[in-house]
């Protein structure tokens, strides 16, 4: 049974940065695609960015590109390292993964993680 586990989360100023980390286990995962999506409260669920399983292809949210990027290393660990942060980017921020891109770049997939909140104060 494979298992998402976000970190990296916290309280930062308005232009400040945090880098996500989102570390797979309990299966192969290098096939898979994953990504970052989002909720703030009261608000509906938001892409952010998203990887292919080569990690050759990102995408990213017209809201965070410029200032997000999406890694991964070793296939079983992916990364959002997220500069010029804003208020707006207040949320909590889920890690996913699926076998499909398409997939999970609607918000559909496999697995998710519990989420780490990402607080930005103005």
């Amino acid at each position: 049974q494979g298992q998402l586990v976000e970190s990296g989360g916290g309280l930062v100023q308005a232009g400040g940065s945090l880098r996500l980390s989102c570390a797979a286990s309990g299966r192969d995962f290098s096939t898979y695609a994953m990504g970052w999506f989002r909720q703030a409260p009261g608000k509906e669920q938001e892409f952010v960015a998203a990887i292919n399983w080569i990690g050759g292809n990102k995408y990213y949210a017209d809201s965070v590109k410029g200032r997000f990027t999406i890694s991964r290393d070793d296939a079983m660990s992916v990364y959002l390292q997220m500069n010029s942060l804003k208020a707006e980017d207040t949320a909590v921020y889920y890690c996913l993964a699926d076998v499909e891109l398409a997939r999970l770049r609607r918000g559909v997939s496999d697995y998710r993680g519990q989420g780490t909140q990402v607080t930005v104060s103005s």
